[in-house]
């Protein structure tokens, strides 16, 4: 099932073969949206590299955060080919300061980049 132009239901689902839940569809589309706009920057494929949607069972097992957005299906583990995890937080940071990525979660780590489109405020990690 496509959300946007680019990403899949699918391609969010949760790594123990739950699919993302229909009720949680409306995060995962403003995600999605999201997502897109860095696409559309970068002009490179961006890819779900670990997680996107997290039942609890699983956010448990791999020692996420409480609260996580990913249970949610509004945060994902990404990549963009081409790019290095800190060119990928540096560009959605400046996207967000321009008003053209919704502000949230944002985390860097050595491997990819976590992006989230929490409800309320920002966090940076």
């Amino acid at each position: 099932m496509k959300i946007t132009n680019n990403f899949s239901r699918q391609e969010f689902d949760c790594k123990d073969g739950t699919s993302v839940p229909k009720e949680l569809l409306d995060n995962l589309k403003l995600l999605c949206s999201n997502l897109e706009v860095l696409r559309d920057e970068l002009k490179s494929p961006v890819s779900i590299t670990g997680s996107g949607y997290r039942t609890e069972s699983h956010n448990k097992k791999v020692g996420g955060a409480k609260n996580s957005q990913h249970l949610y299906a509004k945060a994902a583990d990404i990549n963009a080919k081409g790019y290095t995890p800190k060119e990928v937080y540096d560009t959605i940071e400046r996207l967000i300061g321009l008003g053209r990525m919704k502000q949230g979660g944002l985390g860097l780590y050595k491997t990819f980049v976590h992006y989230d489109v929490r409800s309320s405020g920002s966090a940076r990690w």
